[in-house]
């Protein structure tokens, strides 16, 4: 029997429930990975219900080690802000992590890979084994498009943090033997940026077997965005939405509806789209996104923060939605405008695309088919993972 190499897995967060994409991003290719050439060890931190998903990190991972989770306050958030490193990465430093990750590393394993440039305040300065970071941004150019849009006091608070991110980046990405990028596009600017060399890129990839294939209906008038509301992208993308996008196809069509499913609206969001008197929803907090994706007849990405590869398009795609979208929000996916989504980036552009597909239901199915053919041919986890297992063996294969 031909021994496993051991690889070890450093994500600065804990992986489970799978509400965000990064985390469904991780999970998914470590669960495809699973039984194949890599013995993996999962290192984060976990909360105090660990237990209760011992199943979901079983799937992922051979072995899991631990230390426990602490929620960073507002104090400790505001510190960040006025401290040197980036705010989302200070919050990351835990002495009893970078004890845990000492101790594997010490262990010998042939392969470390950081999940996030983030992670990287849990490692020693000295990695050892052949290393690999896992980029699924270009984490400075999230902070700048943040600023790009800000106002007030905002800008200067985002033009700061863009600043500490891109000396943080700079800097963490040149100690590892290898950067892995979500897209091409990323590959290139990671490498420009940073002067990084070849930066090899994986797919983004999606659950074929999780989100089943509905066909679309032939009455049509909800559309639905599926994300975390508690994200400052996702925030903005809403009332980009609600102030610019909504009333002109409320004016057309005051029956149709617009879900939004995703945790911790802001509640002032949702006071004002109950004001408006426009047929709109706020889920909350959901178990299962699957319903609400078949409640819908077009997904919208009305995205203008971000960078890497969202998943949104691939979930809805696969659930044999068609998709509205920014050119960010759709941004390193490979998909072809008027084939598998609708390009828009105005308020007017944005309504005049969902009023089109709401209005024509063979439309809306030609669209449907060939956005899951696409993720079928192309992006089942399966397929992933053995791009970045090969990625892995690679830098194995070249460490001292």
């Amino acid at each position: 029997m031909v021994s496993r190499l051991r690889l070890l897995f450093i994500s600065p967060r804990f992986l489970f429930p799978l509400n965000e994409g990064g985390k469904i991003r991780t999970v998914g290719m470590l669960r495809a990975m699973k039984w194949g050439p890599f013995d993996i060890t999962l290192v984060s931190p976990a909360p105090a219900n660990a237990a209760d998903f011992a199943d979901d990190i079983a799937s992922a991972a051979d072995r899991f080690v631990s230390w426990p989770e602490k929620k960073a306050g507002k104090l400790a958030q505001m510190l960040g802000v006025l401290g040197p490193l980036p705010a989302s990465t200070a919050s990351d430093r835990s002495a009893a992590g970078r004890a845990i990750v000492a101790q594997e590393l010490a262990a010998g394993p042939d392969v470390v890979v950081a999940d996030f440039p983030h992670s990287a305040v849990l490692l020693p300065d000295r990695l050892g084994p052949a290393s690999v970071m896992f980029t699924h941004n270009v984490e400075a150019e999230i902070l700048e498009r943040h600023a790009a849009v800000a106002t007030g006091w905002r800008r200067f608070v985002w033009q700061r943090e863009a600043r500490k991110m891109d000396a943080f980046e700079r800097t963490t990405l040149r100690r590892f033997n290898c950067v892995v990028a979500v897209s091409d596009r990323d590959a290139v600017v990671l490498s420009k940026r940073y002067n990084l060399g070849k930066v090899p890129r994986i797919e983004t990839g999606v659950d074929l077997e999780f989100y089943q294939y509905q066909a679309p209906r032939s009455e049509a008038g909800v559309a639905v965005f599926a994300g975390a509301m508690d994200s400052r992208s996702n925030i903005d993308g809403i009332e980009f939405l609600l102030r610019s996008v909504w009333p002109r196809v409320h004016a057309v069509r005051a029956k149709a509806e617009m879900l939004i499913a995703g945790r911790n609206p802001p509640p002032a969001l949702v006071a004002e789209a109950a004001a408006s008197g426009m047929n709109w929803r706020f889920t909350g907090s959901v178990a299962d996104i699957r319903p609400h994706l078949h409640a819908g007849d077009v997904s919208l990405i009305p995205l203008r923060v971000g960078s890497g590869t969202r998943l949104k398009a691939f979930e809805a795609m696969a659930s044999g939605l068609p998709v509205v979208s920014t050119p960010l929000g759709v941004e390193g996916l490979g998909l072809s405008p008027n084939e598998h989504f609708l390009a828009a980036e105005t308020g007017v552009e944005f309504a005049d695309a969902i009023l089109a597909l709401l209005s024509d239901t063979p439309r809306r199915t030609v669209m449907a088919e060939a956005g899951r053919a696409l993720l079928e041919a192309r992006y089942s986890w399966a397929t992933i993972a053995r791009q970045f297992e090969t990625i892995c063996l690679n830098a194995a294969k070249r460490a001292p």
